[in-house]
C-alpha cells in the first residue's frame, strides 16, 4: 500500500501516537509523518505510507498554516498551557497596541527554539536538558512569518492566524509577540490549518479512518508534477537511477511511471534528469 493520508490529530496525542493508531489500522509498520505537532494541538498532520514515506522530507518542507491563541499575563516554563506557571502579572494592553505589533512584525528573522523541543544539541535533545534542569544555550534559525493575521482579542486572549516556513516554532513566535508587545504570554491553542497545499477541511479523523471515511491521496493527485511514462529502454536507466536526457522540456521536477506505476521522481539539471527521489 502506497499513499498519503491527511489526518486531523485529536488534542491529548503525540504525532507519533497516531502513526502507532495508524500502523494498527492499516497492519502496517510503514508509515511516516511530515511535521510534529505537540500534544495540545490539533489539525493537519499529513501521513504517508508504504515506498510514499521517501517523500517525508519533501513535504516536511512546505509551509504551514495555524490559527493560535495567546494567554495573556502568564508564562510557564513549556510555553504553552499545559506547563507550570513562572510568572504572572496584569496586562493593559490595547487593540490599536496589538495591531501595531502584528502590522509590524518582521516577515524574516533568527528565531529562538524552546528549549521543550526535539532538537538536539550535542546529540541530545533540548527537552532532555530542560527535564535535567541543565542550561544549555539555544540555538537559532531563520525563519520567514509570511502573514500574521489578528482575528480577535478578548479576555486577555489574542487569536491570530499566521503562514509559516519550515522550522518556525509557534511557541517562540508567541514569545517574540509578546515581547514586543512588552508583556508575557503562553500558547493557549493551536490548530495546524494547512501544510502546503493540504487543508484542514480535507483532513480525516481518527474516528473517520477506523470507519473507513476517509480517502487516500496518490502522488499524481497531490504532487503537481507533470507525468512521463517511461519506455522499455528508459526504464531500464531508470530503475538503476541513471541520468537521462532532457527531451521532455522537463523545467523542474517529473514523475516519471511505468506500466502505470509509480518509479522515480526526477529533476531536471541543465539539459538532463538526475534522480530526485526513488521510488
Amino acid at each position: 500500500m502506497d499513499a498519503l493520508l491527511v489526518v486531523n490529530k485529536p488534542k491529548g496525542l503525540t504525532s507519533r501516537d497516531v502513526v502507532n493508531e495508524l500502523n494498527h489500522i492499516f497492519s502496517t509498520k510503514k508509515i511516516g509523518h511530515t511535521g510534529t505537532l505537540d500534544p495540545n494541538a490539533t489539525g493537519v498532520l499529513v501521513c504517508l505510507i508504504g515506498k510514499y514515506t521517501k517523500l517525508v522530507n519533501l513535504i516536511t518542507s512546505y509551509d504551514k498554516e495555524y490559527i493560535a491563541e495567546i494567554k495573556l499575563g502568564v508564562k510557564t516554563d513549556t510555553d504553552d498551557i499545559t506547563g507550570n506557571i513562572i510568572a504572572k502579572e496584569n496586562t493593559t494592553l490595547t487593540l490599536d497596541k496589538i495591531e501595531e505589533v502584528f502590522s509590524n512584525f518582521p516577515k524574516t528573522y533568527d528565531q529562538q527554539v524552546p528549549i521543550y523541543s526535539a532538537v538536539k544539541i550535542n546529540g541530545k535533545k533540548l527537552y532532555e536538558y530542560a527535564r535535567e534542569n541543565i542550561d544549555i544555550t539555544l540555538p537559532k534559525r531563520r525563519v520567514n512569518i509570511y502573514s500574521l493575521e489578528l482575528l480577535s482579542f478578548q479576555d486577555n486572549i489574542i487569536t491570530f492566524k499566521t503562514k509559516v516556513s519550515k522550522g518556525t516554532y509557534i511557541r517562540s513566535l508567541i514569545n517574540d509577540i509578546c515581547t514586543n508587545l512588552n508583556t508575557i504570554g503562553t500558547m493557549n491553542n493551536l490548530i495546524r490549518t494547512k501544510q502546503g497545499n493540504f487543508d484542514i477541511k480535507n483532513s480525516y479523523t481518527l474516528e473517520d479512518i477506523k470507519n473507513n471515511n476517509y480517502k487516500f491521496l496518490t502522488l499524481k493527485e497531490f504532487l503537481d508534477y507533470p507525468i512521463i511514462e517511461l519506455d522499455d529502454t528508459l526504464i531500464k536507466k531508470v530503475s538503476n537511477g541513471a541520468i537521462i536526457p532532457n527531451t521532455f522540456n522537463i523545467q523542474d521536477k517529473v514523475i516519471l511511471t511505468y506500466q502505470n506505476k509509480d518509479i522515480a521522481i526526477y529533476e531536471a539539471q541543465e539539459k538532463e534528469l538526475k534522480p530526485y527521489i526513488m521510488l
